[in-house]
């Protein structure tokens, strides 16, 4: 009985590449965010200037399984960092703390923080600019693309960006409050997360624009 062999899947990277080739562009920069959902704790935007074309057979190799981070596992993530980093023409990371987000309201202060980090770019005119998802507030013509992240290599690596930033940032802060555990869920509403809040109440990286933490009548 003869066997048909399986065909592995393409690496990411080449779909992502092939996106961005096609629009045309010298430089494609995109902007991507993590935390947007979160419960405690920043929001980080981040952008990356890529130019597909000049990546060398290495950078390819290196980058390979680049995908949107949610896609990929942590150490999957921080094995690509070092890879972005490298091959980024230029790369921008706006961080948007909790009294800023609660002010302006989460979606406000998404738009703006992504506008913001593509703008600190300084992209060539030559260059495409993709956010994924929203149009922004931002001068520049620019593409909002849905599910970017898993379009295009340039947001994909800003994804990459903004998620392994962030995950730091909470695990540092995550010191300060041992007792909700923000190390291992990054302010995410997991079972253990909501627990710590009906136990001890809100701390200060908690956002009170957010539900539960706004329907939690705790004295800080």
């Amino acid at each position: 009985m003869a066997v048909t062999a399986r065909r592995r899947p393409a690496p990411p990277l080449r779909r992502l590449l092939r996106h961005d080739r096609s629009l045309g562009f010298r430089f494609v920069a995109g902007a991507d965010e993590a935390g947007r959902g979160a419960l405690a704790g920043p929001l980080v935007a981040a952008a990356v200037l890529l130019e597909p074309g000049a990546l060398t057979v290495a950078q390819r190799r290196a980058l390979a399984r680049l995908d949107d981070s949610k896609r990929c596992t942590q150490l999957a993530r921080e094995t690509l960092l070092p890879a972005v980093l490298e091959v980024a023409r230029a790369v921008a990371v706006v961080v948007v703390g909790v009294p800023e987000v609660d002010a302006q309201n989460i979606h406000r202060a998404n738009l703006r923080a992504l506008a913001t980090a593509l703008e600190q770019l300084d992209a060539p005119a030559d260059t495409e600019l993709l956010s994924d998802g929203f149009r922004l507030p931002l001068a520049r013509v620019h593409r909002n693309i849905i599910d970017g992240d898993k379009t295009s290599a340039a947001i994909a690596a800003a994804s990459i960006v903004a998620k392994v930033t962030r995950d730091r940032l909470m695990v540092r802060l995550a010191v300060a409050y041992p007792a909700f555990g923000f190390e291992r869920h990054v302010g995410y509403g997991t079972p253990e997360h909501l627990e710590a809040l009906r136990l001890h109440g809100p701390t200060p990286l908690h956002r009170r624009s957010f539900a539960p933490c706004s329907q939690l009548a705790f004295d800080l």
